[in-house]
C-alpha cells in the first residue's frame, strides 16, 4: 500500500448522496441524495456541508498513516504454543467483562502489558488505534513516542523514517494546521479515533490479526475554521506480533466504512465542539 492510495482510513465522505440501488428483476435505478446545507457549517443546519474529499483523505492519514506503508510480514517462529485461555476466533461477542483484570501499565501514557490471549489482541488493537489517530501523530517528538510503545522494535525506525518525510509542511496545510505542525491561534485541533467493536480473524501464540471498527472526529474547531470538524468510519487491521511479554503493531492497513446512515442531529457550533473534545477524555479500551 502506498501514500497514494490513502481512501481508507477516513472513508471517504459518508453522506455523499449518489448511492444507487438496483431494483429486483429491473434495471431502474434510485438515486438517494442526503440534504446539505450552506453557509456556516456550524450554524445549525441539520447537516454540515462537507469539507472536500481531498482534504478528508489527508486528515485520514492521521488515524493510521502507517496503514500506507508496506511492511513485510515478520511472523512468529511458531514454536509458540496457543495459551490455554486463548479463544478461538469466532463470531463477535459484546464487551462484557471477563473476571481478568485490566492491563497492569502504560508506555509512553498508552496501555500496555496486554493478555496473550485473543481478548488481549482486541484490547491491544483497539488501544493502539487510539493512539495513532490522535493529535499526537502531529508533532515529531509523541509521533516517535506513540509508534514505539505501539509497534514492533524492528519496524520501528522504517517507519519513523517514512512519517517523517510524510509530515510535511504543505501536508500541515492541508489540514489546517501552521506549516509547524502548530494549531492557528484561536482554533482547536481535534483528530480522535473511537474504536466501536473488535474482531480476532487470526491467532496463535505468537502473531494475531485484529479488526477494529472505528469512528473518528477530525477538523479545526474554532470561529473562522475552514477545516470544520467532521465525523468519519473506517475499519483498521492490525497484524500483532508477541514481543517482549506484550503485543505490538508488525504491520497494519486500513478500509472505508462499515458506515451508517448519518442521523438528523443538529450540527453543534465550534465553541461546543472545542469545549467537547477538550472537556471529555478517552479511554483505555479492554476487553
Amino acid at each position: 500500500m502506498s501514500f497514494d492510495d490513502e481512501p481508507g482510513h477516513v472513508g471517504g465522505d459518508p453522506g455523499r448522496g449518489d448511492d444507487r440501488f438496483s431494483t429486483l428483476g429491473g434495471t431502474r435505478q434510485t438515486r438517494t441524495r442526503m440534504p446539505e446545507t450552506t453557509g456556516d457549517v456550524y450554524g445549525g443546519g441539520r447537516r454540515p456541508q462537507r469539507t472536500s474529499r481531498s482534504l478528508v483523505m489527508v486528515v485520514g492519514v492521521v488515524v493510521l498513516l502507517v496503514a500506507a506503508i508496506a511492511f513485510a510480514n515478520r511472523g512468529g517462529d511458531g514454536s509458540a504454543t496457543t495459551p490455554d485461555n486463548a479463544a478461538k476466533p469466532g463470531a463477535a461477542e459484546s464487551t462484557a467483562a471477563t473476571g481478568t483484570k485490566p492491563v497492569p501499565g502504560k508506555q509512553g501514557g498508552i496501555a500496555s502489558g496486554f493478555a496473550q490471549t485473543e481478548q488481549g489482541a482486541q484490547s491491544a488493537a483497539a488501544n493502539y488505534a487510539v493512539a495513532l489517530g490522535s493529535e499526537g501523530m502531529f508533532k515529531s517528538s509523541t509521533r516517535n513516542d506513540i509508534v514505539r510503545a505501539t509497534h514492533d522494535p524492528a519496524v520501528v525506525d522504517g517507519l519513523l523514517g517514512q512519517l517523517d518525510q510524510a509530515y510535511t509542511p504543505s501536508f500541515f496545510k492541508n489540514v489546517g494546521l501552521n506549516d509547524d505542525g502548530s494549531t492557528p491561534s484561536g482554533l482547536t485541533f481535534i483528530s480522535r479515533t473511537v474504536p466501536v467493536g473488535t474482531k480476532v480473524s487470526q491467532q496463535d501464540g505468537s502473531s494475531a490479526t485484529a479488526e477494529v471498527w472505528c469512528t473518528g472526529l477530525v477538523g479545526l474547531a474554532g470561529a473562522g475554521s475552514t477545516k470544520p470538524v467532521t465525523q468519519t468510519w473506517f475499519t483498521i487491521t492490525e497484524k500483532l506480533k508477541w514481543v517482549g511479554g506484550d503485543w505490538k503493531v508488525e504491520s497494519s492497513s486500513q478500509t472505508e466504512g462499515p458506515t451508517p446512515v448519518s442521523g438528523d442531529n443538529r450540527a453543534s457550533t465550534a465553541d461546543e465542539i472545542a469545549k467537547a473534545v477538550q472537556g471529555y477524555g478517552g479511554f483505555t479500551y479492554a476487553r
